[in-house]
């Protein structure tokens, strides 16, 4: 089942389950609301009536958005104005529509890696936003030098070594300017 619901005078499709960013909302973590505005609501391409219909909703969150410059400038005038911003929001997790409640998915089995990684995993329930951000990689750059050049790629290893010149050479230089400084003459 999914609903229209307005709420900060935005409007937002929902389902049970889904997780919305919406303007602050009085309340704590945990606490239990109701949206009241339902507009529409459905399940599949079937429309339901609205008449005394809820949401229920629980509130995961509160927090804040990015940071917003706003700088006006009127040029030749000396005048300039430099303010910031910070909108409040409240993250939702939609509990039920009605009578209709979240539903228990049943969580994919993940694949275990083939060598143990260092770092922290994070779940889906540790973000606030639900995404899942996956097992970091490890670092293919050598941790110390002898490992550094025991491993060159085979382009390397088949390339000729170039001789190394002892002073650069000047053959194809450009000419030194003309104002340059001479050294004085010893008498």
């Amino acid at each position: 089942m999914f609903a229209v619901v307005r709420t900060g005078g935005k409007q937002y499709r929902i389902a049970p389950g889904d997780k919305i960013v919406v303007e602050k909302l009085d309340g704590n973590a945990g606490d239990r609301i109701t949206l009241s505005d339902v507009l529409l609501a459905g399940e599949g391409s079937s429309l339901k009536s609205t008449d005394g219909l809820t949401v229920a909703a629980e509130i995961v969150a509160q927090a804040k958005a990015d940071k917003v410059t706003v700088f006006k400038k009127r040029r030749r005038h000396n005048y300039r104005r430099k303010k910031g911003h910070r909108q409040q929001h409240t993250i939702l997790k939609i509990v039920a529509i009605g009578d209709h409640k979240e539903t228990k998915k049943a969580a994919p089995k993940a694949e275990t890696p083939a060598k143990p990684t260092k770092g922290k995993v994070t779940t889906g329930e540790e973000s606030p936003g639900g995404d899942v951000a996956g097992t970091p990689t490890e670092n293919p750059a050598p941790k110390n030098d002898k490992a550094a050049g025991a491993e060159k790629p085979a382009a390397e290893k088949a390339a000729p070594a170039k001789a190394k010149a002892e002073s650069p050479s000047t053959e194809n230089a450009a000419p030194a300017k003309a104002g340059a400084k001479k050294a004085p003459k010893a008498k």
